[in-house]
């Protein structure tokens, strides 16, 4: 008798109500892959799932097909697409979160001339929910939907040191703290002291440490249960945006977070 190819295992485990539970489990993991890794080709994914690289396209096609995933027409490999974000959108709380903080966002962009972002975590990163542009601003990048290194942005910063201990544990071992350039923390230690210094302070900073050129600050957002569940950000070209250099841009933007989270029924008592 001929042996099956993986192919034909392949359709036919696909096959019947058992089938489509697994094509749908096999879906979540390569939007899991895509998440972690940033982009990934049809080759590797294949490979990490162990299965046949037509049924990895086929699961690709079909991510695609509803905007959950995008392809590179350059590179070739697939990315998360903004479909994503959509479906992360529809929550009713994010959803709030972001329809109260835009009138903020957009204020302090237009006062500082900078780009404003909107993050929360999700999925081990800080994902950016919204975007505010100043008028004069030279970003021209759209961080809307960019999954980002925790221990490398300022929002990611302010994520981690809200962090439960043990989470944070649990979340960096999964993580690591991969170098995105020569000023990223990647000890352990050093980031746990920066941590506390964010906790003391009330705010987190990276100079250069997610991107060559790129300096941000970054304050919490504090629900009704006074809990921490996103961050506001303004960053800038390192060659004009020092926080420290601005003496009145990290109260304005304390108080903006502060705005934020009182939208959304925060209250200090």
């Amino acid at each position: 008798m001929a042996s099956k190819s993986a192919h034909d295992v392949d359709n036919e485990t696909e096959a019947g109500p058992q089938g489509g539970v697994q094509s749908v489990d096999r879906a979540l993991t390569v939007l899991e892959i895509l998440a972690r890794d940033g982009d990934a080709g049809v080759s590797s994914i294949a490979l990490e799932m162990n299965i046949h690289k037509s049924t990895a396209s086929r699961l690709l096609a079909s991510l695609v097909n509803r905007e959950l995933v995008h392809q590179d027409s350059e590179r070739g490999k697939y990315r998360l697409g903004f479909g994503i974000l959509r479906l992360a959108s529809s929550i009713p709380g994010r959803l709030s979160l972001v329809r109260e903080a835009r009138p903020v966002l957009e204020g302090l962009a237009e006062k500082f001339k900078e780009t404003v972002n909107l993050a929360v975590l999700r999925s081990n990163y800080a994902v950016n929910l919204d975007q505010a542009m100043g008028p004069s601003t030279l970003a021209t990048y759209d961080w809307v939907g960019s999954l980002t290194p925790l221990h490398a942005t300022s929002s990611g910063k302010v994520l981690l040191a809200a962090l439960p201990p043990e989470d944070r544990e649990r979340l960096l071992a999964e993580t690591g703290l991969p170098p995105r350039t020569p000023h990223t923390i990647t000890e352990r230690a050093q980031l746990e002291r920066e941590l506390g210094r964010v906790t003391e302070d009330g705010y987190g900073t990276v100079m250069e440490e997610f991107e060559i050129g790129l300096n941000a600050v970054a304050v919490p957002i504090v629900s009704h249960l006074d809990m921490v569940i996103g961050a506001v950000s303004i960053s800038g070209p390192a060659f004009r945006f020092d926080p420290a250099a601005v003496p009145e841009l990290i109260g304005e933007l304390k108080e903006a977070g502060r705005r934020i989270s009182a939208r959304i029924g925060h209250t200090d008592g």
